[in-house]
């Protein structure tokens, strides 16, 4: 893992030697010598890193390495932006002399470092670490490797996995909830971490029967740790809403407060709350109070790994200790996971029953095993992984701890890195896909190269969705669109990052924080944070999840965050109304988020390395100054503004823009917009012409929506954006025309179509996945012979007066999935359809 931190060295000090080409000769041999010894020094850390799990000293060797590279790279981040700060104001002389002084500290940090280094080459010999001779052993694929392990297809099963062989117990737990029973009552989920769970509340909570028979759902996740308040206002929310009105009056309430409030608004309704994840008895006691039992049939599900909290939850409840595996459902589901089950041949299948059979039936442990061995090529590479796990063998079963440390040790260095990066979240939080690719590319993870980053960390993404090392929580349009992590591998993350100070998590109860980790995560208590000493730290990164953070004055940017390359608040209680002019010091700054604000100071227009700047996750107003069309390397835009922003077609860099207004694009010229793939437009009204959006030449995915009860002007410009494969069009649509060929995808939503839409959309040769959701008003759709020859995915969803679909025989060969939701009048459906797999609505909006 150190070896990520060097890699990241080496390249800066590269860089900074090409950059600075007048560098006297003696501060050029230095920093040289100091990127060749740093280079050498990689060879050596594989070999180390795997000693150090059982060797303090080692750790210490490992950690000492990763301090001088991140030193290094403060160093020379330090001087550059300095040294550019200067070559702005100064005259060409004064700068010279300005220049000849950072040189000059610049020398002294650097043989500063130089000595350091000398010591620790010293402590190499003495702790016995040798050179394995081999740039890739033990570790996982190279970038190349990864980029060609793409699945065959685009779309991600979203289907959860941990349900061979409990089908049965599915049945059984829905009879008891929708049970004739009006007493309130609790159903506790019980077992081992690892058996499914959460899998299984999950699959109950989104269940059609569920869904219908209660109107009022809420989720929540409790955890070890957990904040009685924060839980009642998580609820609250769910269940209301997050107006700004109610987020005040919530911030203002006592526990007792939001009891009483919590219980007075179900008091009416019949209620189901799953409360996931509860460690301990006086967890559940806290809460309880603020479920009332009204005698209309409400429920309430509990998961938990102790027994005690499932037995005393509720003295008439049901309790159901989940069971493990047989051997016959273990081996079906390594099977179902496995990514190439044709490959396995008869010595590679008794290796594979064997190591099966030592899970002991624990779906968490049958999964990422499977994971693990679909990367291992060949008997002997199977071989290697079982002769791993039988080192650690006491009893007969392999602990799980050994196969999760086992296929993270199989990641590439890169892998690795992004992996680490989800334990920055909180507990059970889901992690929207997005945000986390546009994060490891801040952080530098991945790798700048003929390839799209965001491509490259959507490959990076999957694969260790393939691992199963992460779990997808939702997709959208064929790709994740939010995930998490399974409780016992964020342990596993949180003990790796720790081992190498990958980051922190600010501890409010001992007030401390590593000063030696360049991340920190902030989960509560923001404002007590900012009251510790941050100086002298060299920090890369901040993450605030705490909902008290409110005061943005307090942060020191032009000091204690000079470096960092991520801010991101990603919760807050309530507004901020002042971003200090500061801010326009991170001169490094390559992700920023912020919520809450009414505006960005002009001084943003600085960050001339920002590449994804979202202003209130783009659902509150803001003001957003001419400056921000300065920002040249913008990748992404995600912000809702007031005014239309000038010369946005400056932002040459920009990929992805999301909440822009009609008004606000009407007066663009986007011909020189030629890297935007990704654009949502709002507030479309039909009086506008939407025509110059065709000057988008790579444009992918478009996504419009009209303002509440006004139609779409012409659409005839869609058929002219060649490279469109995607397309969401919300709101009224005269008449269907021909779109471009080259959409495989499509949402119509409130299009209040009167003509029946298949005969129109069956001809587009490419498209994969539809979805029409309160588009059709007619009673019948017709689906003509060979339309729809490459559809594998449709939607029908509020089509209230659907009663009759007619399919030819010809007609959607490749369908593979099939959602009906709210479709009252259609009672039957094509006789071809009925054994097609059922999905999930995917709506969202």
């Amino acid at each position: 893992m150190a070896d990520a931190f060097l890699s990241f060295a080496v390249q800066k000090l590269g860089d900074f030697l090409i950059q600075e080409v007048n560098l006297r000769l003696s501060l050029r041999e230095d920093i040289q010598w100091l990127r060749t010894e740093l280079l050498f020094m990689q060879s050596f850390l594989r070999d180390a890193e795997q000693k150090q799990s059982g060797d303090q000293r080692i750790q210490q060797w490992v950690f000492e390495i990763n301090s001088i590279a991140n030193d290094a790279v403060a160093i020379l981040e330090t001087y550059s932006f300095e040294a550019g700060k200067s070559a702005s104001r100064l005259k060409a002389c004064a700068c010279i002399c300005r220049k000849e002084k950072k040189f000059y500290n610049v020398a002294k940090e650097i043989q500063s470092l130089k000595q350091r280094i000398m010591d620790i080459s010293r402590k190499r010999e003495t702790y016995g670490i040798t050179n394995i001779n081999s740039t890739n052993s033990g570790e996982g694929p190279s970038n190349l490797q990864v980029t060609t392990l793409r699945r065959t297809t685009s779309y991600v099963d979203d289907q959860d996995y941990i349900f061979v062989g409990l089908q049965d117990v599915v049945q059984t737990l829905l009879a008891e909830l929708l049970k004739a029973e009006p007493r309130r009552s609790v159903l506790s989920i019980y077992g081992m971490g690892g058996l499914g769970k959460t899998t299984l509340a999950r699959n109950l909570y989104r269940s059609p029967n569920i869904v219908s028979s209660f109107p009022t759902r809420a989720w929540i996740c409790v955890s070890q740790e957990y904040n009685t308040m924060d839980i009642l206002r998580t609820i609250i929310k769910s269940i209301q809403g997050c107006t700004k009105v109610t987020l005040d009056l919530l911030e203002r309430m006592t526990e007792g407060d939001l009891e009483i409030y919590l219980r007075d608004l179900l008091t009416e309704r019949k209620y189901l709350v799953v409360v996931d994840d509860v460690w301990q008895r006086e967890a559940w006691k806290s809460l309880k109070r603020a479920f009332p039992d009204s005698k209309n049939g409400s429920r309430v599900i509990i998961t938990t790994r102790q027994g005690g909290v499932a037995e005393t939850a509720d003295n008439r409840g049901f309790v159901h200790i989940l069971r493990f595996l047989s051997q016959e459902e273990s081996w079906d589901l390594f099977r179902r996971k496995l990514l190439d089950v044709q490959a396995m041949v008869p010595a590679m299948e008794i290796l594979a029953k064997d190591m099966v059979e030592k899970c002991r039936g624990l779906p968490l442990a049958i999964v990422v095993l499977s994971g693990l061995l679909s990367h291992k090529k060949g008997l002997d590479e199977w071989q290697k992984v079982k002769d791993h796990l039988w080192q650690n063998i006491e009893d007969g079963s392999i602990e799980i701890s050994c196969i999760l440390s086992l296929s993270y040790n199989d990641l590439s260095t890169a892998l690795k890195q992004c992996f680490l990066y989800f334990g920055i979240y909180p507990e059970d939080q889901e992690v929207d896909a997005k945000t986390i690719i546009r994060l490891w590319m801040a952080e530098g993870f991945i790798p700048n190269e003929e390839k799209r980053m965001e491509d490259v960390a959507e490959d990076y993404l999957n694969e260790l969705i393939r691992r199963s090392l992460i779990q997808v929580a939702r997709t959208f349009w064929e790709k994740v669109e939010a995930c998490r992590v399974h409780d016992l591998l964020r342990d596993l993350v949180i003990k790796k990052a720790l081992e190498v100070n990958f980051f922190d998590i600010y501890d409010p109860r001992k007030h401390s924080i590593s000063s030696l980790c360049i991340r920190h995560a902030i989960h509560d208590q923001g404002e007590k944070y900012l009251s510790l000493d941050l100086s002298n730290l060299k920090l890369r990164s901040i993450t605030i999840f705490s909902q008290d953070f409110i005061n943005m004055s307090r942060l020191k940017f032009g000091s204690v965050f000079q470096h960092i390359y991520v801010f991101n608040l990603h919760s807050h209680g309530g507004h901020i109304p002042i971003v200090p002019d500061a801010i326009g010091s991170l001169y490094h700054l390559k992700f920023l988020r912020l919520r809450g604000i009414q505006g960005l100071p002009s001084s943003i227009g600085n960050l001339k390395n920002l590449q994804t700047l979202y202003v209130n996750d783009g659902v509150q107003y803001c003001e957003l100054p001419h400056e921000t069309a300065d920002l040249i390397n913008l990748r992404h835009l995600v912000a809702r503004y007031l005014k239309p922003l000038e010369h946005i077609s400056k932002l040459t860099s920009l990929q992805v823009l999301q909440n822009i207004f009609c008004d606000q694009w009407k007066d663009v010229d986007p011909v020189d917009l030629v890297n935007l793939r990704e654009l949502e437009m709002h507030n479309i009204l039909s009086s506008y012409s939407l025509n110059n959006i065709t000057s988008l030449k790579n444009l992918s995915t478009l996504t419009l929506l009209c303002k509440e009860n006004e139609s779409f002007p012409s659409l005839v410009f869609v058929n002219c954006c060649k490279k469109l494969q995607k397309l969401r069009l919300n709101g009224r649509t005269k008449k269907l025309r021909l779109f471009s060929n080259s959409i495989t995808m499509m949402v119509l939503e409130n299009s209040d179509l009167t003509e029946d839409p298949m005969p129109i959309l069956g001809m587009l040769p490419n498209l994969r996945d539809l979805q029409l959701r309160k588009a059709y008003k007619g009673k019948d759709i017709t689906c003509n012979d060979n339309n729809f020859s490459q559809l594998e995915f449709l939607r029908l969803e509020y089509l209230l007066n659907l009663e009759r679909w007619h399919l030819d025989t010809s007609a959607m060969p490749l369908i593979k999935g099939l959602g009906i939701h709210d479709c009252p009048k259609l009672n039957k459906i094509p006789q071809r359809m009925r054994d097609v797999e059922l999905l999930k609505s995917n709506y969202k909006w």
